[in-house]
């Protein structure tokens, strides 16, 4: 395979001095910044997995790095809190704000540098479409461990663009670091190795080709060699988070989940045989995906619609090879994920939308270009859509806030409180304790075990509540409801 063309050294010879013009790149990062700032003000309180992040940051730094181990599996996020709250003094909320905020913000300059390579004069148009695209902004009021992991994914890959044009040792183990630093954040991010190594099956018909490969390899065989003789020394290397990565995708365990899945699609048709089954399955799946992918795309899909901006896609694979398979890769991950774990969302699926906004970007340019009249219109409309993604008018959750104020003042910290929704706990000063039991299971009888107060965060019917409140001696304590009037009900005797 010939060296991935970089656009802006081919197009002319005084183009090296686009770089140098940094105006994208300050609005960028300035936009992205101001857009977070937005979006954690409108926020009332934090998401679930948010609240475990700070809930085991808390943890290591009352009781030391090893707690986090056993609080959750992959608890690098939570460290970096916890280090950053020790070493700066910030609270561990306002810290975890500052990462997410500093990855959000280097994440969109990095693809406006990317676009700007694949299509030379793209700059401002990038800039215009990273900040607006749904996929990665609707995300950024909450605190999650996939703006660090989007950050390194994006330096890896153009840290791979530049090693294409120049090679050399210290770049490829640049490229393995970042996604090295990438996969702390979430594991997923180890498959932009093999992405990259797709991108030279080409060249592995010489000498050379196999040279680079192992150059672009090295780091991450070498890990392998030193986990091995670990291994063979008795060395206890396990990580549960690694081992249960591995069994997920252990190809014998995908095909009983997907045989289990057709079997349980074949039992309600009628007339259909399992095959049938199978590729209802199978392309039922892969459609979900992809709608999926385009709504989180919002309009910056549509000009995708016009045929003749199908060719931004063949210009997407020559040039920017590396995002293309990753791409390619990335969602072979989330179809296994589907069949494992049987549900996606908008999070999961979000880094296929970051890996084509040049594609994106490109199609936008060539439709504006077509249909001039309507570009002024099209940045007026993808405004609108920035402003959306991180502005929402729905009434905030201060019940749960006030709910937790009650359970601090007339709870003690032993009494068996049961939450449906952990975070009252953790705004509680009670942890994150997790459970896997809903409140309609707990109400519908299904829950034997007694606890002394319980808080609801959804509305049993009456009738089903009525008879286990009367069954339990229990009766409702308290209820707190915010504007939109939905409710917590606290429960006790």
């Amino acid at each position: 395979m010939p060296r991935l063309s970089s656009p802006v050294s081919a197009s002319a010879p005084n183009s090296r001095r686009i770089p140098s013009n940094a105006g994208p790149l300050v609005a960028a990062f300035l936009g992205s910044v101001l857009l977070s700032v937005l979006a954690f003000s409108s926020a009332t309180i934090v998401s679930r997995d948010a609240a475990l992040y700070l809930e085991v940051a808390r943890q290591v730094v009352e009781l030391g790095p090893t707690s986090a181990f056993r609080a959750f599996n992959w608890p690098w996020f939570s460290l970096l809190l916890a280090a950053t709250s020790s070493v700066v003094g910030l609270p561990l909320e306002a810290a975890a704000y500052f990462w997410c905020t500093l990855f959000a913000a280097g994440t969109s300059v990095l693809l406006v540098l990317v676009t700007r390579r694949f299509a030379p004069g793209s700059a401002w148009w990038a800039c215009l479409v990273v900040l607006s695209v749904p996929a990665f902004n609707q995300f950024r009021g909450d605190i999650i461990r996939e703006h660090g992991s989007w950050f390194f994914s994006l330096v890896a890959l153009l840290l791979a663009l530049r090693w294409w044009e120049r090679g050399g040792w210290w770049r490829a183990a640049a490229i393995q670091s970042s996604i090295a630093l990438a996969a702390l954040f979430r594991l997923e991010a180890v498959i932009l190795a093999p992405a990259l190594a797709l991108c030279m099956l080409g060249d592995l018909q010489t000498r050379q080709g196999w040279k680079r490969l192992l150059q672009l390899n090295a780091l991450p065989l070498a890990s392998i060699a030193a986990m091995g003789l670990a291994w063979l020394s008795g060395a206890y290397l396990s990580q549960p988070r690694i081992v249960d990565f591995l069994a997920m995708v252990d190809p014998r365990v995908i095909w009983l989940q997907f045989e289990s899945m057709a079997d349980q699609v074949a039992a309600v048709l009628v007339n259909h045989g399992k095959a049938d089954a199978r590729q209802i399955l199978f392309f039922g799946l892969s459609l979900t995906l992809l709608v999926k992918f385009l709504a989180l795309s919002g309009p910056l899909c549509l000009p995708l619609l016009d045929r003749t901006n199908w060719q931004a896609v063949g210009e997407f694979w020559r040039k920017l090879r590396p995002f293309a398979w990753t791409w390619i890769l990335y969602l072979c991950v989330l179809l296994v994920f589907f069949v494992q774990q049987r549900f996606i969302n908008s999070r999961y699926i979000s880094f296929l939308n970051l890996l084509v906004v040049p594609l994106l970007t490109m199609a936008l340019m060539m439709f504006c270009r077509k249909h001039a009249r309507w570009a002024r219109f099209v940045v007026l409309l993808l405004l609108l859509v920035m402003v959306d993604n991180v502005v929402s008018l729905k009434p905030g959750k201060t019940h749960y806030r006030e709910a937790a104020a009650w359970v601090a003042a007339n709870t003690r910290a032993d009494d068996l409180v049961y939450y449906e929704d952990p975070r009252i706990a953790y705004y509680a000063g009670r942890g994150y304790p997790v459970t896997a039991v809903t409140g309609e299971q707990v109400v519908t009888g299904q829950e034997a075990q007694e606890y002394r107060y319980y808080l609801f965060t959804h509305k049993p019917d009456s009738q089903s509540l009525g008879l286990w409140l009367a069954s339990r001696q229990q009766h409702v304590i308290r209820r707190f409801e915010n504007r939109g009037g939905d409710t917590i009900l606290v429960i006790g005797q």
